[in-house]
């Protein structure tokens, strides 16, 4: 590069006043338009891929938090079972566990007395607001 060269980069080219500069002019502003709408293309798609990645990161981070706390939450649950279990006395665990399989084999006849129960205090409760 000469010495001309380096000195006028930047500086637009004298304009020919031949025949063909309006064609030479015109072919320019074409390529800088296709040039800039080149340059905006690729900023939109790298925005877009950007985005892309932080949703990915995003999604990855939240997985990870909603793995701990279910995992926190599952110890704890744990804990506070075994602290009811270590604090409720033996007789009592006893008469629980066989209150629980009395009531899962007569299913049907407590459904029934609870029915029962509810019909006769919404009859009582709808005879209450009528006086």
């Amino acid at each position: 590069m000469n010495d001309d060269a380096r000195t006028n980069i930047g500086t637009p080219a004298p304009t020919p006043a031949g025949p063909g500069s309006a064609e030479l002019r015109d072919q320019v502003e074409r390529t800088r338009d296709e040039l800039g709408r080149t340059v905006e293309a690729l900023a939109a798609a790298d925005i877009k891929a950007q985005a892309k990645e932080k949703t990915a990161a995003v999604k990855v981070q939240a997985a990870e938090k909603a793995a701990l706390v279910t995992e926190q939450i599952r110890e704890r649950t744990g804990h506070a079972a075994r602290l009811v279990k270590d604090r409720t006395p033996d007789p009592l665990l006893e008469k629980a566990g066989r209150a629980g399989a009395v009531a899962r084999a007569n299913r049907t006849p407590l459904l029934l007395v609870g029915a029962t129960v509810v019909v006769f205090l919404l009859v009582r409760r709808g005879r209450g607001h009528r006086r």
